[in-house]
């Protein structure tokens, strides 16, 4: 046998070994994360570590029922996690810092708890993010005050009436700054008190603010909306967001037990989900505050806190969505 040949014979399983073996031997070494219903433990480890600018590659399984994969305020799809089954992820982060994973499957009354964390090291090009407080803590809202509004409509407002009632001077509340930081009540409130609208009824007031809301957003911001609403809030709220989701009845059993082992005032035991169709609770909210309670959660209820999963983008989204529960939009 000639020593090429003898050579070659030697290189072959070599490159066949590099080929498929390094790569095996990655896949076996990184760990298996079990997810679980959060009563018998959520995801197993939960806490996982990266590093920026560097692939994570994941392997995941269920060891229940259907479980879902995402990492908050990233633009990766989110997966199912099928019981028995190995589903493999590969996430890079471009910044350090700490990342939220969250199960994207309704898979119980406590699903929301099905979360973990992503610490991710390192420094990155990219200059940090400039962390700016949200609308609420600058408009120093106090997010569990009532907030209900005094006056409401005889009937659902119209954006198209509104539209076609509207002034000129209408023009000053079209402002995305007025919009966040008042109420459709306070706008409500300003309009009625212009002498020059003193010959329109209130029902004509109310369809100018539905006007109004709906020129803040856009038919794409609203879907967009909708779709968050659909995966994340219509189990507890309801898909009609009446407060009264597959998970409801749950939830207020699980009030009533609270009530009887939770120290403190009656007003901080579980309560039920907020019902969005209540016109007194609805208009008496800006946007700023509802998004503060999406941001941070609810608290004495079962809301999770939706900050570390959602973009500011989408938070403005779900908001609009939300007053599409009192406003009669085209």
């Amino acid at each position: 046998m000639k020593q090429s040949e003898r050579l070659a014979r030697i290189l072959i399983p070599v490159v066949i070994f590099a080929a498929f073996g390094t790569p095996l031997f990655i896949w076996m070494q990184t760990p298996l994360i079990h997810a679980r219903m959060a009563e018998n433990g959520g995801w197993s480890p939960e806490v996982l570590q990266a590093e920026a600018g560097k692939p994570l590659l994941l392997h995941l399984t269920s060891d229940d029922v259907t479980h879902g994969f995402a990492v908050g305020g990233m633009p990766v799809q989110s997966v199912d996690v099928l019981p028995g089954k190995v589903t493999d992820v590969t996430l890079t982060f471009s910044q350090p810092g700490t990342y939220t994973f969250y199960c994207t499957r309704w898979c119980g009354i406590n699903h929301w708890r099905m979360r973990g964390t992503i610490e991710v090291t390192g420094t990155s090009a990219d200059s940090p993010a400039v962390v700016i407080p949200p609308l609420y803590v600058n408009l120093g809202l106090d997010l569990d005050a009532p907030h209900n509004s005094p006056i409401i409509p005889t009937k659902r407002p119209s954006e198209e009436l509104g539209q076609n009632n509207q002034i000129s001077n209408l023009q000053i509340y079209q402002s995305t700054d007025i919009y966040r930081a008042h109420s459709p009540y306070e706008t409500w409130q300003s309009l009625r008190a212009n002498s020059s609208l003193s010959d329109h009824s209130d029902q004509q007031i109310w369809n100018m603010v539905a006007f109004i809301w709906r020129y803040e957003t856009t038919p794409e911001d609203l879907a967009e909306g909708q779709k968050l609403y659909a995966q994340n809030c219509a189990a507890c709220h309801g898909e009609a967001g009446g407060g009264n989701g597959v998970f409801s009845g749950e939830l207020k059993a699980a009030g009533i037990s609270a009530a009887q082992t939770m120290a403190g005032p009656p007003g901080m035991t579980m309560q039920g989900p907020a019902d969005f169709t209540d016109p007194k609770r609805m208009l008496g909210a800006s946007p700023a505050l509802l998004q503060g309670k999406i941001l941070r959660g609810g608290m004495g209820t079962g809301m999770p806190s939706w900050g570390p999963i959602f973009t500011q983008e989408q938070t403005w989204d779900l908001v609009a969505y939300l007053y599409s529960f009192q406003f009669e939009y085209r």
